[in-house]
């Protein structure tokens, strides 16, 4: 059922919940846990463990003796670099000179964006630099090592581009003249100018009306596990880089097969824990291979969404395939 603007939640407000529960992704039977499985088990606590810190929620603990589960070190290492690949995923599209534009229409503020990394224990690269402030030819590739900077590159991008989505859309509909009460926009601490002066005002992105619709068809499949809104209301950080992500794509002519599969990856780096998750559950319950789900289906509402997640993760708890602590959390700023 498609949702109005009002029935969508803002990530600002202190409640982000659905007004009609989301249907169950449960199986219709039920998977027995048997100890030829706790490989999965041992797969979900080490890959959490060596996860980047401020992209997944939860902590997760096994039973003790799970622990000597033979071979279990190469199935954790497979399933791991399925879903973040060690030598990162392709997205095919280049930098282009979107950095330089975004610094000279003031969405972001170099130095301050300097200072944020350095603070943070992880410096810009040269390259990252360059891309900021000569723009780059390179294809992008999103790594474990920069899926934080293109978070806030993206995010950027999304935030700034003039694009309908932002001037008509759901967002602009549940602002009630109050652009800056979402995440998405009041969040945004290190840009040059105000964030209502930033927000859908430069053309650093233009589209043609074939690419724009691509992109809000995209835009209204691909979710996020931190909260129930799609990119086409992209009320928080996450979901305002995926826009701007999409649109770079949609402007070099990519096709939504290729929008969707790379929606599918970025996600995976952005929301690693939550992925691998998502990998478990397919490999219990379809005995798939992450590289194999299909990519709008795993990007969509019945598995990304925060409830349909909170579905899938309740399923696999269960069924005795994890255990949450009390301690959860995600971060939708910079």
């Amino acid at each position: 059922m498609t949702k109005t603007p009002e029935d969508l939640p803002s990530d600002m407000e202190t409640k982000n919940e659905l007004q009609e529960p989301m249907a169950s992704p449960e199986p219709s039977r039920r998977i027995s846990f048997n100890p030829q499985k706790h490989w999965i088990i041992i797969t979900l606590i080490t890959f959490l463990a060596g996860s980047l810190g401020g992209f997944g929620i939860g902590r997760y603990s096994v039973q003790r003796e799970m622990a000597a589960e033979p071979g279990h070190s190469n199935i954790m290492q497979e399933l791991s670099g399925e879903i973040n690949p060690q030598g990162g995923f392709i997205i095919p599209v280049m930098y282009d000179d979107v950095g330089p534009k975004l610094l000279a229409a003031g969405a972001i503020d170099l130095n301050t964006f300097e200072q944020l990394y350095q603070q943070s224990g992880q410096p810009l690269t040269e390259q990252e630099i360059e891309i900021l402030t000569k723009g780059s030819q390179n294809q992008i590739v999103i790594t474990s090592e920069n899926a934080h900077f293109l978070l806030n590159y993206f995010w950027a991008l999304g935030l700034t581009n003039k694009n309908p989505l932002l001037d008509n859309g759901p967002i602009q509909e549940a602002s009630d003249g109050k652009i800056d009460r979402f995440a998405s926009t009041g969040g945004w601490t290190i840009g040059a100018k105000p964030v209502n002066e930033l927000f859908s005002s430069s053309a650093i992105i233009s589209l043609s009306a074939e690419q724009q619709a691509r992109v809000e068809e995209v835009a209204k499949a691909v979710y996020r596990p931190c909260c129930d809104n799609p990119t086409h209301f992209p009320d928080c950080n996450h979901g305002m880089a995926m826009l701007g992500l999409l649109e770079l794509m949609a402007s070099q002519n990519a096709t939504t097969e290729e929008m969707f599969l790379a929606a599918k990856y970025v996600n995976a780096f952005w929301f690693p824990q939550q992925t691998l998750e998502q990998a478990i559950y397919f490999k219990a319950t379809e005995n798939k291979n992450y590289e194999d789900v299909d990519a709008k289906l795993i990007v969509g509402q019945q598995y990304s969404s925060g409830s349909g997640f909170q579905n899938m993760h309740q399923w696999l708890s269960q069924n005795g395939l994890l255990e949450q602590s009390s301690k959860s959390g995600n971060n939708c700023g910079v």
